[in-house]
């Protein structure tokens, strides 16, 4: 018997360039960058505060950085296109059935992003202490 061989065809590294659907994809998959920043900050900040107040206000300097803030603003902006792109695609992926109908996308879409607004008025008013 012949031994069996797959077959693997070449891509090239600008594959994705291609065509906008793969572009808006990597765009979509690059969003983890900022986000690893963000997340790699909020570590550190939860450290410093274990290691004291020295090591807490060494941090809160650091996050003051225009460069540090720059960058947090881009993995706030970057978790909107994040988002916005899971909520189209959930109606198609998981689409909701209520009482035998099929529930409008965009009302999906919509309940989304009020459990967006409702979570970070939520954050807002445990920050601010119920003000």
């Amino acid at each position: 018997m012949a031994k069996q061989t797959s077959y693997f065809p070449e891509l090239k590294r600008n594959w994705w360039l291609k065509h906008s659907y793969f572009k808006k994809y990597m765009a979509r998959e690059a969003t983890v960058l900022p986000l690893m920043f963000f997340l790699v900050c909020l570590l550190a900040g939860l450290y410093s505060l274990l290691q004291g107040v020295d090591s807490w206000q060494g941090w809160l300097q650091f996050m003051q950085n225009p460069l540090v803030i720059a960058i947090n603003a881009l993995a706030f902006i970057a978790s909107l296109y994040h988002a916005w792109t899971f909520f189209q695609l959930f109606p198609r992926v998981m689409p909701l059935r209520v009482g035998g109908r099929l529930l409008p996308a965009n009302l999906m879409v919509l309940g989304q992003w009020l459990g967006v607004l409702a979570v970070m008025g939520l954050a807002a008013w445990i920050f601010t202490g119920g003000r």
